[in-house]
């Protein structure tokens, strides 16, 4: 037999606790193993249809467009802009991370006139900035926003927002790559013209799907479009021919990645929505109350903070990365560090999907603990793990 130039792959077992991917349920595991069928084999035609209905109830919406662009949460953000503007349109973007930055990218690109809304990394865009610049440029055509800002980990309300967009007959897009899931959206409830969001985090898929919905505004503005959608790949009208009616051919989907978030929304599904925003709500806070314990001070704005990703500041003297390689090549734990601006300066730990367990924050807090106490940070021995299970008492400490 002819030696293997080639070793056959064996990945090493991690716990994702970074800002994504997350770790994907067993049963997403399961779903990729079976058979591929084609594209327009009648049994993926049946699993699209189910697909799309259970993203309406993450999303919380009854719009008719609503299906998963193929590519990642960075196509649906494409997709958002090259669609619903057009050169020379005015676009307000709410920038106080990375993500609100490449919003804001992604804007320009599409020749828009990008009005930027910004504030520090670390807190919210205030309701009274928007207004007062949606004041001062007329006939804006979009005003965008992340809902969960995964550089910072802050929450940004859309409440107000969302009003503010209609009193001034904007369209309003919001990024939701880091809360579908962990989050309840209610798109109809708020009016959220566009969302776009990413099947790797709450939802415990993987990566390569972008969930999408757009609803009848955004729609009408669409089609009232003066040239083609600059982007073929991904001119909505085309990929939702697709997923709905004739089924006409775009491109060639990946059953695989199709069977993968069909999977991923069903353990949603059968959790229940809220149980789901309760869970990743509960251990978000019972790390929070663990990492404060243990002197750590956490960095986004308080009152603002996402329950699925915190933000803790690393401590004055702390070397970020061999922390964060101590705890990879040690514990098998991966923690995201800093960007932009926060490089070195805050770690970000994801507790999403599949990966928000009680025994994860737990875990984390432990090994954190071990790591610190090594670099000569010094912390009372168990105080943050205490703190964790004081605030989990009372709820079931799932494993």
């Amino acid at each position: 037999m002819a030696e293997k130039l080639y070793e056959e792959l064996k990945s090493p077992s991690r716990i994702l606790l970074g800002p994504g991917p997350s770790n994907i349920y067993p049963r997403v595991q399961q779903a990729m193993l079976q058979p591929v069928v084609g594209y327009l084999d009648p049994y993926i035609l049946g699993i699209l249809e189910d697909t799309a209905s259970m993203l309406r109830a993450v999303f919380g919406t009854s719009n008719q467009l609503t299906l998963a662009i193929s590519g990642t949460g960075t196509a649906g953000m494409d997709a958002s802009f090259c669609n619903f503007v057009e050169p020379g349109d005015v676009v307000v973007v709410g920038v106080n991370g990375l993500f609100g930055d490449r919003m804001a990218d992604a804007a320009r690109r599409c020749g828009a006139e990008v009005v930027p809304v910004e504030a520090e990394w670390g807190r919210i865009i205030e309701p009274a900035a928007i207004e007062a610049t949606l004041k001062k440029h007329k006939k804006v055509k979009l005003l965008s926003l992340v809902h969960a800002e995964t550089s910072t980990g802050v929450l940004q309300p859309l409440e107000e927002a969302s009003y503010l967009a209609r009193q001034h007959d904007a369209l309003f897009l919001v990024d939701a790559v880091t809360s579908l899931g962990g989050q309840k959206m209610a798109i109809d409830e708020r009016g959220i013209d566009i969302c776009y969001s990413c099947s790797q985090k709450c939802l415990g898929c993987l990566s390569g799907l972008s969930p999408f919905t757009a609803g009848e505004r955004a729609l009408a503005a669409l089609q009232k479009r003066s040239r083609k959608v600059q982007s073929f790949y991904l001119d909505l009208s085309l990929i939702s021919s697709y997923w709905t009616g004739s089924h006409a051919y775009h491109h060639t989907a990946s059953c695989i990645m199709i069977y993968a978030l069909h999977e991923a929304l069903a353990v949603l599904m059968d959790e229940g929505l809220d149980k789901s925003f309760e869970r990743h709500q509960r251990h978000g806070d019972a790390l929070k109350a663990g990492l404060e314990s243990m002197g750590l001070k956490l960095h986004a704005q308080e009152g603002h903070r996402l329950s699925m990703l915190t933000s803790v500041q690393v401590p004055e003297g702390i070397d970020d990365v061999r922390i964060r390689n101590r705890l990879l090549h040690e514990f098998g734990i991966e923690i995201g560090g800093g960007l932009g601006p926060l490089k070195s300066r805050i770690w970000r730990i994801g507790l999403m999907g599949g990966s928000s367990t009680a025994e994860n924050v737990l875990l984390l807090l432990s090994a954190l603990e071990k790591s610190l106490s090594r670099e000569g940070f010094q912390t009372e021995p168990g105080a943050g793990v205490a703190a964790a299970l004081k605030s989990l008492s009372g709820a079931e400490v799932r494993p």
